[in-house]
């Protein structure tokens, strides 16, 4: 739990404290959009077919600070540092960068308590390292598709 508490203390203070793009609607969409894909795949991955789970396989209340509070400021960083204007190839670098930082991170997650707090069943870094780029493009999707909304919104507003 230690490990948990230490990273979203940090996660949240450095998305928070160097936030210069995201408004405080795309924030709220980002985080309620995170936590609710997140708890949809972790329904079937972790109690439905046990390939992972956060500190028990039991659905329990430790669980909740992970799901509500680790990644969404994770994904408001990729966003707020995203390269929008760069090249095609500089995008990609910064997307495999990313995947790397966070399959990093998700390796020091399985370390034994109280730093880690992540278990495997058959789940593998592999399967991460495949579904991370994925994971950043949804959002990254989404993220777009909100600013679209939002421009649109505000010209039938005048």
């Amino acid at each position: 739990m230690v490990g948990l508490i230490i990273a979203i203390i940090f996660f949240n203070t450095v998305a928070f404290s160097t936030n210069k793009r995201l408004n405080q609607n795309q924030i709220l969409h980002i985080w309620f959009f995170t936590i609710s894909f997140q708890i949809l795949c972790d329904l079937y991955l972790d109690a439905k077919y046990q390939a992972y789970w956060y500190f028990s396989k039991a659905i329990d209340l430790y669980s909740m600070p992970a799901l509500l509070f680790l990644i969404p400021p994770v994904n408001m960083m990729f966003l707020n540092w995203y390269p929008f204007q760069k090249k095609r190839r500089y995008r990609f670098t910064y997307i495999v960068v990313w995947v790397i930082g966070i399959l990093i991170y998700e390796w020091l997650t399985l370390f034994p308590e109280p730093w880690g707090y992540f278990h495997y069943g058959w789940w593998r870094l592999s399967y991460s390292a495949l579904a991370y780029p994925l994971l950043l493009f949804i959002v990254l999707t989404y993220y777009k598709r909100i600013r679209h909304l939002e421009k649109s919104g505000s010209a039938e507003e005048e």
